[in-house]
C-alpha cells in the first residue's frame, strides 16, 4: 500500500465534486480502512454513480419478474438477456439509453449508443441481426430540435449501416418536455447457438487478462458520472464525456469475438462500456470473488502521458476485456492479429478479490472488487415518493368538458400530418433496413419488426413501445399499457411474446414526485409482465433527464421504453397490417369507448393537457391477444393492425396506405363520433377478412365471448365514414409521408 499512499489523499470536497455523497465518502473510508487517494475516489465515483450502480432504482427493479421457461441468462447475470427460441438457438437482446451524450453531441452520442448496445450482444457470442430505436425530441418547430433530430438519425444511420445490422423498427415522438433533454434509446438483438454463451466473468488464479480492440484515449472520461446528473446550461463543459465511435473497428471486433467464441480458450469477456476498464475489471471479478492485478502502463493508449484515472475511466469505444485460460494466449492473440486488432496482456487474475492497478511499477489504486459493484458494496437507497398534485387534477377530467370538433375531416388531416403520427419515412430511409437479408417486414409491413431465422420455419418479432403521455398521466396504468401494446404488436404480426428488456427514462430520483412516477411505472410493468409471462431480461435506468431552469427542475415525461421479443413459430402465419384485397369485411376486435383521454386528438388538437390515461383493462387485453393468436394460427384473416396513437381512423388509414386500398365504414350512433374515430382506448385490433372466412371468424369470437363490431369494407380509393369522404388515399399518403420533411424544412 505504500505506493498508493504516495498519491494525494482524496478529500470530502473532491468526493462531492466527483458526484459522491458525503455519507458515501465516509463509507469508502470504512471499506478501505483509510482515506482513498484521488484515483480510488474516481473509481468509486463512477461505479457508485446511478448509471453503474442503480443505487436509487435497484430496490424496485428487483420486484420485476425475471423467471421464465426459456430464460438462459436472467437480468443482471450477463451483458444482455438470453432467451431459448428453440432449434438449438437463443436470442440475446437488450436496450440502453445514450441520452445525455446525444443532448450535447447528437451524432456521436447516438452512434456510440448503437455501438455500445451491439457490443453487449456480441460479447455474449451472439451475432447481432436487428436494431431498433426509440427516440424522443422536443418541439419540432425549434431549430435545436431539428439539429438534434438530424444529428441523432445520422449518427444511428452511419454507425449501423457501416456496421452492417438492419434497423427493423422503432418510434419517434415529439413533445416540448424533451426540448433540452432528448431521449435516445437503442435496442439490439442477436442470434447464437444456445450452448455457446460467453459469460462476463473471471476466475482462476494466474489466468491472463487481455484488453482487445481499439486503443484507449481521453474520450468519455467520467461519462458514467455525467449521465448521472442533471442537464444544465453548463453541460457543454462535459463534452469530453461524449465518446467517439468507429463502426468499422467494431465490425472487426465483432468478427474476432465470434471467432473467439468458437474456441474454448477464454474464461470470460466483457464489453468496456460505462466506466471503461474500471467497470469491466470490477464486474468480472466481483461475480466470482477473484481479483486482478492490472498494469496500466501496458494499456495501448492513443495519447501520451495519460494519468492512471484517465486510463481507468476512459470510455473509448470498441474495446473489451478478456480473461484467457493460461497457456492459450497465443491462440487468442492469433485471432485478434488476423483482424488487425490490439490484443495486449495487461494483467492476471488473483485470489482474494482485490483489484490492484499499477503504473510504471507503482501501485496507484487498490480496492476490493466486490465493494464497487451492484449487488456487492455499492449503496442501495430507498427514496421518498409522493403523489403529485397534477395526478389528482387529471382524474377530474370529463369528456363533456371538451366540445366535439366541428370538422372531423380537418381533425383527421391534422392527425395524419402531425409529427407524432405522420410517417417516419425520412428517418427510415437513412437506415439500411435490408442489410443481411433478414428483415421480412420491409415490403410487407407488420406491427412488429420481423427477422428471418434462416434454416428454420421460425422468425423473431421485435418491437419498442411506450406512450410517455399515458405514463405521465398515470404511471402504473401507462407502463402496463406500454407492455400490453408491445405484446399486441407482436401478436398482430403472427408472433407470441417471449420476454422484454426496458429502458427507464425519468427525471431526478431525489424529486419525490419523479420517484413516484418511477415506482408506479415499475408496478405497472411488473403486473403486465406477469400476466403476459414476459420476464424482464434486463435493460437500463436513465435518471436525471431534466433541465434546471433557474430554481425550477423540469423533468421529461416518465418514459419507460419497452423492448419486446417474440417468436413467430410458423413463417407462413406472419400477418401484415395492410389491407390486401377489395371488398374484404373490416372488423374491430375489442370495444370502442367514449374515451378521448390522453389522446393525440385531445392533447394536440384541443390543447387539453390534463386528462387521465385512456381506458385499459389487463384481463380484457390478455383475452383479446389470445383470441388474435388463435385466428392468425387458423389462417382466418388477411390483415391485423393494433389500434393505438390517433385512434381507429388512423389505424384504418395506416392499413390502407401500403396497397392504396381505401375503406368505407359506419360509426357507432351511441357514442361521440370524435371519440369513436380518434379516441385511444386500448385493447383493440383492426382486422380484414375474406367473405369466405367471415363466418369462421365470427364463430370463434362468439365462442370466446369476445366483443367486436363490423366496421365496413375495404375498397375504392377513398376513406369514407358514414357516407362522407375523408380524403383520397393517394393524396393522404403523400401528405402523411412528406409531413415530417415539411416540418424540418420550415
Amino acid at each position: 500500500m505504500q505506493a498508493v499512499e504516495k498519491q494525494k489523499e482524496g478529500s470530502l470536497d473532491t468526493a462531492v465534486e466527483l458526484g459522491l455523497l458525503p455519507e458515501e465518502f465516509e463509507e469508502i473510508k470504512k471499506i478501505l480502512g483509510r482515506t482513498p487517494n484521488f484515483t480510488e475516489l474516481s473509481l468509486y465515483a463512477v461505479m457508485w454513480s446511478e448509471h453503474c450502480s442503480y443505487k436509487n432504482s435497484i430496490r424496485w427493479l428487483k420486484t420485476l419478474p425475471k423467471d421464465g421457461p426459456h430464460m438462459l441468462a436472467k437480468a443482471g447475470e450477463e451483458n444482455a438477456g438470453l432467451v431459448d427460441i428453440g432449434d438449438g438457438l437463443a436470442c440475446a437482446f437488450k436496450i440502453e439509453s445514450h441520452n445525455h451524450p446525444s443532448a450535447l453531441e447528437p451524432y456521436q452520442g447516438a452512434a456510440t449508443g448503437v455501438g455500445g448496445i451491439n457490443r453487449d450482444i456480441f460479447t455474449m457470442g451472439a451475432r447481432p441481426v436487428a436494431q431498433l430505436n426509440s427516440l424522443r425530441f422536443g418541439d419540432i418547430g425549434l431549430d435545436r430540435t431539428k439539429w438534434l433530430l438530424k444529428g441523432v438519425v445520422k449518427g444511428i444511420g452511419d454507425y449501423g449501416n457501416s456496421f452492417g445490422i438492419p434497423v427493423v423498427g422503432g418510434e419517434v415522438f415529439f413533445d416540448e418536455c424533451y426540448n433540452t433533454n432528448p431521449l435516445v434509446n437503442a435496442m439490439s438483438a442477436g442470434i447464437m447457438k444456445a450452448d455457446k454463451m460467453i459469460s462476463a466473468t473471471s476466475y482462476g488464479e494466474g489466468n491472463p487478462v487481455f484488453i482487445v480492440g481499439s486503443s484507449t484515449g481521453k474520450d468519455g472520461i467520467h461519462g458514467a458520472a455525467f449521465a448521472s446528473k442533471d442537464m444544465t446550461e453548463d453541460s457543454m463543459d462535459d463534452l469530453p464525456a461524449v465518446q467517439v465511435g468507429d463502426p468499422f473497428q467494431e465490425k472487426l471486433l465483432l468478427e474476432a469475438s465470434l471467432e473467439l467464441a468458437e474456441t474454448d480458450a477464454i474464461i470470460g469477456m466483457q464489453d468496456m462500456g460505462a466506466a471503461g476498464i474500471t467497470c469491466s475489471t470490477s464486474e468480472m471479478s466481483g461475480k466470482e470473488g477473484y481479483g486482478m492485478d492490472i498494469d496500466l502502463t501496458k494499456v495501448p493508449c492513443r495519447q501520451e502521458g495519460m494519468l492512471p484515472f484517465e486510463i481507468l475511466l476512459s470510455e473509448s469505444q470498441e474495446r473489451m476485456l478478456v480473461v484467457v485460460k493460461k497457456g492459450r494466449e497465443d491462440e487468442v492473440k492469433s485471432i485478434f492479429d488476423k483482424w488487425d486488432l490490439n490484443c495486449v496482456e495487461i494483467g492476471t487474475v488473483t485470489k482474494g478479490g482485490q483489484l490492484r492497478y499499477y503504473m510504471h511499477g507503482e501501485l496507484v489504486a487498490e480496492v476490493p472488487a466486490e465493494s464497487l459493484v451492484l449487488g456487492g458494496g455499492a449503496p442501495v437507497y430507498e427514496r421518498e415518493y409522493r403523489t403529485p398534485e397534477y395526478f389528482k387534477e387529471h382524474q377530474k377530467f370529463n369528456i363533456s368538458q371538451v366540445p366535439q370538433a366541428d370538422d372531423l375531416k380537418a381533425v383527421a388531416k391534422f392527425l395524419w400530418t402531425h409529427p407524432n403520427i405522420a410517417s417516419k419515412k425520412w428517418v427510415i430511409e437513412q437506415y439500411d433496413s435490408m442489410v443481411g437479408t433478414v428483415n421480412m417486414s420491409t415490403n410487407r409491413p407488420t406491427d412488429a419488426g420481423i427477422v428471418n431465422l434462416k434454416g428454420t420455419n421460425k422468425a423473431l418479432a421485435l418491437t419498442v413501445d411506450c406512450n410517455a403521455r399515458y405514463v405521465y398521466a398515470d404511471p402504473e396504468k401507462g407502463c402496463a399499457i406500454a407492455v400490453a401494446e408491445a405484446a399486441r404488436n407482436i401478436v398482430c404480426s403472427g408472433g407470441e411474446p417471449s420476454a422484454i428488456t426496458n429502458c427507464l427514462n425519468f427525471g431526478n430520483p431525489y424529486n419525490p414526485e419523479v420517484y413516484w412516477q418511477f415506482v408506479g411505472a415499475i408496478n405497472g410493468m411488473r403486473i403486465a409482465c406477469e400476466k403476459f409471462k414476459t420476464p424482464v431480461t434486463g435493460g437500463n435506468v436513465s435518471f436525471y433527464n431534466q433541465i434546471n431552469d433557474g430554481d425550477k427542475d423540469i423533468p421529461v415525461f416518465p418514459t419507460p421504453t419497452i423492448g419486446m421479443m417474440g417468436v413467430v413459430k410458423d413463417k407462413s402465419r406472419i400477418t401484415t397490417l395492410a389491407f390486401q384485397e377489395e371488398n374484404n369485411p373490416i372488423y374491430l376486435i375489442g370495444k370502442s369507448r367514449e374515451d378521448i383521454s390522453s389522446s393525440e386528438y385531445l392533447y394536440a388538437y384541443h390543447h387539453h393537457k390534463n386528462s387521465p390515461a385512456p381506458h385499459f383493462d389487463l384481463e380484457e387485453e390478455y383475452t383479446l391477444q389470445k383470441l388474435v393468436m388463435e385466428i392468425i394460427k387458423e389462417g382466418l384473416i388477411q390483415s391485423a393492425h393494433d389500434c393505438a396513437d390517433g385512434g381507429l381512423f388512423i389505424g384504418l388509414m395506416e392499413s390502407s396506405l401500403t396497397n392504396e386500398i381505401g375503406f368505407t365504414i359506419s360509426s357507432r350512433k351511441d357514442m361521440r363520433k370524435d371519440a369513436f374515430l380518434f379516441g385511444e382506448s386500448q385493447s383493440r385490433v383492426i382486422v380484414s377478412v375474406t367473405e369466405e372466412n367471415e363466418a369462421a371468424l365470427l364463430s370463434i369470437m362468439d365462442k370466446h365471448g369476445q366483443a367486436y363490431e363490423k366496421l365496413g369494407k375495404t375498397g375504392g380509393n377513398e376513406m369514407v365514414v358514414d357516407g362522407e369522404s375523408f380524403g383520397e388515399i393517394h393524396q393522404a399518403k403523400a401528405e402523411y409521408q412528406n409531413a415530417l420533411v415539411a416540418y424540418l424544412n420550415n
